[in-house]
């Protein structure tokens, strides 16, 4: 049974060190078929689920060096690890729950800092990543944009005069 305690904490690990983000989430409830839907919305985002049991979550927290979740980690309790996308994987899990009731978010741990289950709520309601590269897009152009309508516009107006003064009157 040690061996299997040890090989679940260094799966967990091995997990945590290509993810920047554990989320917590209470697992009472749930049927295999609201899991497997789960698994299939959080596959979409390299994310992946895993019950654990409590202590198992506990030791790899501490053997990663991350914070305590403390009383996050009561009764059952599902894992959330993933690629990149915290926020993507957060907006899965928080959509899942409105639609089934279920998992009650707990909380996580990002980048090394615990999170409340309020943080995990407003890190999904925070933009994807292609929205903000989009908006960060759109504010560095602003000013190139502007600057080209300006130089532009004495030419444009010229123009227009010249049109004006050519084209014959309507009457």
């Amino acid at each position: 049974m040690k061996n299997e305690k040890q090989f679940l904490i260094d799966d967990l690990l091995a997990r945590l060190e290509n993810s920047p983000f554990l989320y917590v989430a209470d697992y009472r409830g749930f049927t295999v078929k609201h899991f497997a839907e789960l698994r299939k919305r959080l596959k979409a985002t390299g994310a992946k689920a895993r019950v654990l049991k409590n202590t198992i979550v506990k030791r790899t927290l501490k053997a990663a060096g991350l914070p305590d979740l403390g009383e996050t980690l009561e009764g059952q309790t599902m894992v959330v690890t993933g690629g990149a996308e915290a926020p993507a994987t957060a907006k899965v899990l928080k959509t899942f729950a409105s639609e089934f009731q279920k998992p009650a978010l707990r909380g996580g741990v990002l980048d090394g800092r615990a999170l409340s289950a309020g943080d995990v709520a407003t890190l999904a309601d925070l933009p994807s990543r292609d929205q903000l590269l989009a908006i960060l897009l759109g504010v560095v152009n602003a000013p190139a944009t502007k600057l080209l309508r300006t130089l532009n516009e004495p030419a444009a107006a010229l123009a227009r005069v010249i049109k004006a003064k050519f084209e014959p009157a309507e009457s």
